[in-house]
């Protein structure tokens, strides 16, 4: 398959690219600076403004199937302009790629958008799956909006895959990048209750599990990129410090942390339990299915 990455430069896009690449696939991307990109595996770079321009005709050209990765992260304070970068950047940018495979003379098979268990909002202990609803906050309106925008494609014949992905783990990963220095130091743990549940998957398995959504035409719809074993805060902090032989139990208050971080603050305080069940029922094997194996791997590679 020919297969297009838009945000191809960012995380996911660059593990997900030489994925696709070692499996054979032929891989191109968008970036708004396409000269100086240069990725393993990326055959192909294309000039594209997301939140501004539909996809540009030139990008689709011979795809098979299209990866939409590109958003504003959701980490700092949500400022006015902060949300409104956000929206732009998930919502515009999502309606610009179907915009562009709408006037494009050739349609690709298939099409897996991006988006976030941030769908679900806070939940508590309930374990939710992908026939669960959407939540009421700001990120949950907003990722509903999002896959809503993504998810105009099918009208256009196209088979319409939507990955909510939880807290990436991996090497380098900006979900570990703040909280790792801490917890070298033996200042990780509690952060308000820490009986709140971290949904999070490797990001082996992120880019596994999309690969998947592109080659079986059976899967359409959302799919939860979570690990089966879903952590409590508490106990992330714990499995961290145990592969760093530190202690983990130092208490961040809620207030403090709210008062620091903002609206922000929620999706680190809250609850979602988000459990793979489309992946499964997929018959997808989770190459990281239990938390400590996978943060070893991520902080020791």
């Amino acid at each position: 398959m020919r297969i297009l990455i838009t945000g191809v430069t960012g995380y996911i896009g660059r593990h997900l690219c030489a994925t696709l690449a070692d499996a054979g696939h032929d891989v191109v991307g968008t970036s708004r600076k396409p000269a100086g990109v240069d990725l393993p595996g990326l055959t192909q770079a294309f000039a594209w403004l997301p939140a501004t321009e539909p996809l540009p005709a030139q990008a689709l050209d011979g795809v098979d199937g299209v990866v939409h990765l590109t958003g504003e992260s959701v980490a700092g304070r949500w400022t006015a302009a902060k949300k409104r970068a956000m929206r732009a950047s998930r919502v515009d940018s999502a309606a610009n790629v179907v915009a562009g495979i709408a006037t494009s003379s050739h349609k690709p098979s298939v099409f897996v958008g991006g988006s976030a268990v941030g769908f679900y909002g806070d939940c508590g202990d309930d374990e939710l799956t992908e026939a669960d609803p959407a939540g009421d906050d700001f990120l949950a309106r907003l990722t509903a909006d999002w896959e809503a925008a993504a998810q105009d494609v099918t009208r256009l014949g196209v088979r319409s895959v939507v990955a909510r992905t939880g807290m990436v783990v991996g090497p380098g990963a900006k979900f570990l990048a703040p909280q790792l220095p801490l917890a070298k130091l033996g200042l990780g743990g509690r952060l308000g209750s820490g009986n709140q549940w971290w949904s999070w998957a490797h990001v082996d398995d992120v880019t596994g599990i999309i690969k998947l959504a592109l080659e079986d035409a059976s899967m359409e719809g959302p799919i939860n990129v979570t690990s089966p074993h879903i952590a409590r805060q508490r106990d992330f902090a714990k499995a961290l410090g145990h592969i760093l032989h530190r202690p983990a139990f130092v208490w961040a208050p809620a207030l403090a942390i709210k008062l620091v971080l903002g609206e922000f603050a929620d999706e680190i305080l809250t609850s979602k339990r988000v459990f793979p069940a489309a992946a499964l029922a997929a018959g997808y094997t989770f190459a990281y299915p239990s938390l400590e194996p996978a943060l070893q791997q991520a902080v020791r590679a």
